[in-house]
């Protein structure tokens, strides 16, 4: 297999000389080196997200780019604190959407984090610190503060993609309060974890903190197996009164077995052991390894002027490789194998500059954001065919149900694999106007435009595409407080999806002339402060998909654009305590999510999107008696889902509960039990097509130790 790696280009990019001249200004110089006679005891760093109260989030610096109450940002936004995730003893980015109402999880051919937003799947979407963090892998949370779900189209904040939206993840910074925490778990099927989270103060202009974490495990699967490992150091610096600089870098590798599942069979999912591993578990693999460097500058000018600079600088490195299962034969007694793998090196780097400041006009109160991003994306994909000399060299061997396995197979390349080099660059500049009108009234209006080039070689042909998009992404909300604790607000907003798609893969010649697709959301909706630590929302939206590109039906040389899906739907969600002692997070959702159009055949108007259920739900409660015992419950429902849009295998829905119980020793040493599936139901977790379904995990127990010292 070959191996190309991304060329190295220059940073032009950063802004590294302001900040080396910051580093070396007089006012630094002073600070350090008053160190000693400094105050020790300083305000801890704000962490960019949310402001959290146990379930329940108050803020957010994310949808909007300015620090911005939950009950004042036009748009539904469900936040996963530190709390649930560790109450829950989260690990994974599905285990996170479960208990966020409009998304579901995708299998993601078991290989990467693939999220279904308000009908539309994506593996790009996901960002950290607000900044895209978009190659296909298993993210981790051991350096997570939280996790904000923003529903709806927004590129007015995140430029391209977010069709349906998006998932942040905020990450853990360096404070100046110590902080000395470790945390061990062992569960079924030979789970092993731990983690630390080190933080100290080195002098008053000077913070440091380090995440550290590793894992190893098989699973309820035969033959999956799975190890990762992270650390993350963070560095906060103090430069002069009112300048801030966070530098952080994260090392992070998982290595597991890539398993797509079980095929289908009569329009249902073959019935076979949860645990059957159908293709070779031996051959599918998977691994990805991220570096990444970030830095962040805030200064403070005064008088509610903010400037802030961040940077990150990612390397990606990523290989799947898997043999797995087609169709099961009419009489049920065998089942194609397929295989491929697949080598993806990318090269991220951005700058996001944000001017923030407030001003008195025409007698309404107004506060400004100014935005410019710079970025630009090398990648390298190279991916080769199984073949089977067993089956004649063709690309694909029937074998008995009763042994669905081969061992005798040849990795290369087919005619259409892909050898390909890409540069994708980003120049965007946006601006956003928070008007309170009056103590009732709110508005936000934001306007971007970016210009997206992408230039793409094909190794293989030396052929080239270059192809330059310029999309306007407008952004208007309105919100209306009939009391403090009370909004209600109308949204409207836009997103656009590139023709190389969110994966940069998808450039062709015969698509390069088309306009981008455009994803247009219509929402209103209320939030309700029940109390100070209980929230309750709900959201109706309607999401049109346009300009999809389809075989012109009356001529099968060219392409059409149609405007071919719409969703529309209702999303309910509840955060906080219902007592002191009972903390709770819930939701449910209404999804209608159909093609508008025929596209095809097999995919005909009025079809239901996949992976898309029309109802599901979730409630999660946590009660603790006294200062030393606690419990947890959850319930987690899902109705049917399609595997494909062509609607023919139905994945039946399921209701499942987990259950959690909680001890703390004294105030240093705790103890977690998890269960998850407490009644064992027999389900279907996530699918990617038609016969790559994944069954749901049986029951299974962790125990967690948690320590402070």
């Amino acid at each position: 297999m070959i191996r190309q790696h991304n060329p190295i280009y220059k940073p032009t990019l950063l802004c590294l000389p302001a900040l080396l001249a910051l580093c070396f200004s007089p006012a630094f110089a002073q600070s350090t080196s008053t160190d000693e006679k400094a105050e020790t005891k300083l305000p801890e760093i704000k962490v960019l997200g949310s402001g959290e109260q146990k379930y329940l989030s108050k803020l957010s610096s994310t949808a909007t780019k300015t620090e911005t109450l939950l009950l004042d940002t036009p748009q539904a936004i469900s936040v996963v604190t530190k709390d649930l995730i560790r109450d829950q003893s989260l690990r994974s980015m599905a285990d996170v959407i479960r208990y966020v109402p409009g998304i579901v999880t995708a299998q993601g051919e078991g290989n990467r984090d693939t999220a279904v937003f308000r009908g539309n799947s994506s593996t790009g979407d996901f960002f950290v610190d607000g900044i895209r963090d978009d190659v296909q892998y298993f993210r981790d949370f051991y350096n997570i503060e939280s996790v904000e779900a923003l529903k709806g189209s927004n590129a007015m904040i995140f430029g391209r993609g977010g069709s349906g939206g998006v998932i942040n993840r905020v990450s853990k910074q360096a404070q100046w309060t110590p902080l000395q925490e470790a945390s061990f778990t062992f569960g079924s099927w030979k789970n092993r974890r731990a983690s630390v989270d080190l933080g100290t103060p080195i002098n008053a202009n000077l913070a440091l903190r380090v995440n550290g974490m590793v894992e190893n495990g098989d699973s309820f699967r035969d033959g999956f197996h799975a190890k990762r490992k992270g650390v993350t150091p963070t560095l906060a610096l103090r430069i002069g009164a009112d300048t801030l600089l966070n530098l952080s870098y994260e090392h992070f590798r998982d290595d597991r077995t890539a398993d797509r599942g079980i095929p289908s069979y009569l329009g249902k999912p073959l019935d076979v052991a949860a645990s059957r591993f159908i293709g070779n578990a031996e051959l599918s693999n998977t691994w990805s390894q991220v570096d990444a460097f970030s830095a962040l500058l805030e200064h403070d000018f005064g008088a509610g002027i903010n400037l802030r600079n961040r940077t990150r600088i990612a390397n990606y490195d990523k290989f799947y490789q898997n043999i797995f299962s087609g169709a099961v034969s009419a009489d049920g007694k065998n089942v194609s194998l397929n295989g491929y793998n697949n080598a993806t090196q990318r090269k991220n780097l951005f700058n996001q500059t944000d001017l923030s400041f407030e001003s008195q006009l025409a007698g309404l109160k107004h506060r400004y954001l100014l935005g410019l991003e710079l970025g630009q994306q090398n990648t390298d994909n190279f991916r080769n065919t199984a073949y089977f000399p067993s089956a004649g060299n063709a690309t694909s061997i029937v074998v008995p149900l009763t042994q669905a396995t081969t061992n005798n197979v040849v990795f290369k390349q087919s005619a259409s694999d892909a050898n390909n080099h890409g540069v994708a660059t980003v120049a965007a500049i946006y601006a956003q106007d928070q008007i309170e009108i009056s103590p009732q009234w709110q508005a936000i209006l934001g306007l971007r435009r970016d210009q997206f080039k992408v230039d793409f070689t094909n190794n293989r042909n030396a052929s080239k595409i270059e192809h330059t998009d310029t999309p306007i992404s407008p952004r208007v909300g309105l919100v209306f407080k009939p009391e403090k604790a009370l909004s209600l607000y109308a949204s409207y907003s836009l997103a656009f999806a590139p023709r190389a798609g969110d994966q940069l893969s998808s450039l062709t010649p015969s698509n390069q002339a088309f306009e981008p697709e455009k994803y247009t959301n219509l929402e209103i909706g209320t939030k309700w402060d029940v109390r100070p630590d209980l929230n309750f929302s709900a959201a109706l939206y309607h999401l049109d998909r346009k300009n999809m590109v389809i075989t012109d039906p009356s001529d099968p040389t060219k392409s059409i654009l149609i405007d071919g899906q719409r969703s529309q739907g209702l999303e309910l969600a509840v955060n906080g305590r219902i007592t002191p002692e009972w903390s709770v997070v819930g939701g449910y959702a209404y999804q209608d999510a159909k093609l508008s159009k025929t596209q095809s055949a097999s995919l005909k108007a009025g079809a239901t999107l996949a992976q898309v259920p029309t109802h599901s739900a979730s409630l999660w409660n946590r009660y603790d008696f006294n200062r030393a015992w606690g419990m947890g419950l959850g319930i987690v429902y899902r109705g049917q889902i399609y595997p494909s849009t062509d609607n023919t295998v139905t994945i039946p829905g399921f209701t499942r509960i987990d259950a959690a119980a909680y001890y703390a020793w004294d105030q240093h040493l705790q103890f977690q039990l998890n269960i998850e599936n407490l009644n064992d139901t027999r389900y279907y977790a996530s699918a990617n097509s038609n016969n790559n379904i994944s069954p749901g995990s049986p029951r299974a127990i962790r125990l967690g130790i948690n320590l402070k010292f």
